[in-house]
């Protein structure tokens, strides 16, 4: 949502650099264009940046930097019914979520541990592919209780008002830590890309930018290029969803002690959650 300004001068030949914009609906699309040098620049979840710069180390240093946050806390449970209004409220449960092995299964079980429930043994989580399969599910399914994001969980209650915002998982994850932000979404970069075209890159970035402060700045004009690229269904559907979707900024000194606080406390959950090692220096890129 926070690009769709750059895509549209993109495709009008306005942008700073011939930019090739694709949309997939699942990271693990993304990934294999990324490690293979297919991509230069991708926009994926926050722990999977990790993970990809754990399984990619070489002995000259990280292949994959992150460069940005793109996107703050984002994500809620949502209940068709009334029944939740705490984590408590989630044992023996079934949730529907997508997600898995990215930032929201590792930000559910995180949470779920921290109010003294297993999430292997409490609660069931049945994950499936794609946002649109959970919201699918949600909106057919009386008493379903689902995780989605934001732009997907404005969509849902808005076309099913019996569906309703049970948790907003960010005012979860303050109260059970106040050490880091929780961290949704990140911008990543080929390190070999950026050293072979640092102006294209730092381009980009001034691009981008640009592009999400238009999103959060002209709400209603966004929403019409966010409809467009059929990221959601209607216009007012986009306008409503922006406010709630944490679009954001950040790079630099801010980005490394943002970020690296939020994968601290998912690496103390679980290694694996960022790919088994906390990242080095090498890992944030800087201009």
């Amino acid at each position: 949502m926070g690009l769709v300004e750059l895509m549209d001068k993109a495709a009008s030949g306005e942008g700073k650099q011939d930019y090739q914009v694709t949309m997939y609906a699942t990271p693990d699309e993304v990934v294999p264009l990324i490690v293979q040098g297919e991509a230069d620049v991708a926009l994926i979840p926050a722990n999977l940046a990790a993970v990809l710069y754990n399984r990619t180390l070489g002995d000259d240093g990280a292949q994959i930097q992150v460069a940005a946050i793109n996107t703050l806390g984002v994500l809620e449970i949502l209940e068709s019914g009334d029944t939740v209004h705490s984590i408590a409220d989630l044992a023996g449960r079934t949730i529907y979520a997508s997600g898995k092995g990215a930032s929201p299964e590792y930000v559910l079980n995180y949470l779920l541990r921290s109010n003294g429930l297993d999430p292997a043994t409490d609660v069931t989580v049945e994950y499936r592919s794609e946002h649109t399969e959970v919201a699918a599910l949600l909106a057919s399914t009386p008493g379903a209780i689902a995780m989605l994001p934001q732009p997907f969980a404005t969509v849902v209650k808005t076309q099913n008002p019996a569906v309703r915002t049970a948790l907003d998982l960010t005012a979860e994850w303050t109260k059970v830590t106040s050490a880091s932000q929780m961290v949704t979404g990140v911008v990543v970069v080929r390190t070999a890309f950026v050293e072979e075209h640092p102006d294209a890159f730092a381009d980009f970035l001034t691009d981008y930018k640009a592009s999400t402060e238009f999103t959060n700045d002209h709400p209603a004009e966004a929403a019409v290029l966010i409809a467009d690229a059929g990221i959601v269904p209607a216009v007012p559907i986009a306008e409503a969803a922006i406010p709630a979707s944490n679009i954001t900024y950040i790079d630099g000194a801010e980005l490394k002690s943002t970020f690296s606080g939020y994968l601290q406390v998912l690496f103390d959950a679980d290694p694996a959650s960022v790919g088994g090692s906390m990242p080095g220096d090498d890992f944030y890129f800087s201009r």
